[in-house]
């Protein structure tokens, strides 16, 4: 098998009230990757987000809410030999053409260094930090484009059905299976959102705290709790 910016590439896309950005990446995948499958999965959307991404999916799953049940629902409707899980709020700063040739050994899983749309010189030392660290440890985020192999993937079981950190659980799965490959001079560029809303510093230590509560043992469903003030 030889990668191929053909229909052996499947982006998997959970949303979630996302109607202000669903379209547009739509119509960038759409003109940048016209070959791949497009599909979107709603958790349970409140806006128009449905509405919204039905012109731009090639599909367009309804499940229930939590992006590693979502995820799994598109990856098993998917017909690639690669899976891209990508974010709502994420896009790929690279052609088809550069990713098909970073595919073209058949790695079976990695990610990408992340760049963040804020224009603050702070953003610059956070996604410098952000793509540093997950190469030292080989574990990436779902801000940072997840690819894996479909027969990876499967071997792997999925996602793990848990509310918060199925980005990480999954890589340290996948890492016990094969090494990631991180492609160079290949980026995607996510949204500054989360640090402007909360505050810099705010954001930076509690998404630490969250890494470490969980690194420590604490279940998922408490880390939810911590960071959404809701049960799952």
């Amino acid at each position: 098998m030889t990668a191929s910016p053909s229909s052996t590439l499947s982006f998997v896309i959970p949303v979630l009230n996302e109607a202000p950005r669903i379209s547009q990446l739509l119509a960038m995948l759409a003109a940048d990757f016209p070959d791949a499958e497009r599909i979107v999965v709603d958790g349970g959307s409140a806006d128009t987000t449905v509405a919204c991404a039905l012109p731009g999916a090639t599909g367009l799953l309804l499940g229930k809410a939590g992006r590693a049940a979502q995820m799994n629902l598109g990856a098993g409707s998917a017909c690639g030999d690669y899976l891209l899980f990508l974010h709502a709020d994420t896009r790929p700063l690279f052609t088809a053409h550069a990713l098909a040739r970073a595919l073209q050994g058949q790695p079976a899983w990695g990610f990408f260094e992340v760049r963040l749309d804020g224009k603050r010189w702070v953003f610059r030392v956070i996604e410098r930090a952000m793509s540093l660290r997950s190469k030292v440890t080989g574990i990436g985020t779902g801000d940072q484009l997840l690819y894996v192999r479909r027969d990876v993937f499967e071997q792997a079981g999925g996602f793990a059905a848990i509310p918060l950190m199925e980005d990480i659980e999954l890589c340290q799965r996948l890492r016990r299976l094969h090494q990631p490959r991180v492609p160079t001079a290949m980026t995607v560029e996510t949204a500054s959102r989360r640090w402007e809303q909360r505050g810099v510093i705010r954001t930076v230590v509690h998404m630490w705290t969250l890494r470490l509560g969980y690194a420590l043992g604490i279940s998922p469903q408490r880390l939810w709790h911590s960071y959404y003030g809701t049960r799952p």
